[in-house]
């Protein structure tokens, strides 16, 4: 079975119904994957819309249950992994994503492309 890990983009995207490469939807709704939110996109969103630049609307819990994902903790592996990466990429929050799906051995489904500047399973959204 093949784990998935959203970035916080792609996750907004889906859940707004805006299109995703055909490889990342198809990754998405296949019954045979799992999809993860990390909690560190909870955090980031947060984050976000407290300082204005992001407007959620209804229950962001509800609505990731609703789309059968589930979350994924932050572990003190994770943690370590995140801070021994290299500094390719400054947004704690990416970092964080990328330390999970390696310590997991997980795909992230993102469009950001600094991603591939470290040794991350990527699917390209």
């Amino acid at each position: 079975m093949t784990v998935f890990v959203l970035d916080t983009h792609v996750l907004l995207w889906w859940l707004t119904g805006q299109p995703l490469t055909p490889a990342a939807t198809a990754a998405i709704i296949d019954p045979n994957h799992d999809v993860y939110i990390s909690v560190v996109t909870g955090w980031e969103i947060a984050i976000k819309s407290s300082q204005g630049k992001l407007t959620i609307e209804g229950d962001l819990t509800e609505d990731i249950y609703a789309n059968g994902f589930d979350f994924l903790p932050i572990r003190w592996s994770h943690a370590s992994q995140a801070g021994a990466l290299p500094n390719h990429h400054r947004d704690p929050f990416d970092r964080m994503l990328i330390a999970q799906c390696q310590s997991e051995g997980f795909t992230l489904i993102s469009r950001d492309l600094n991603m591939t500047k470290y040794e991350v399973d990527l699917l390209v959204a």
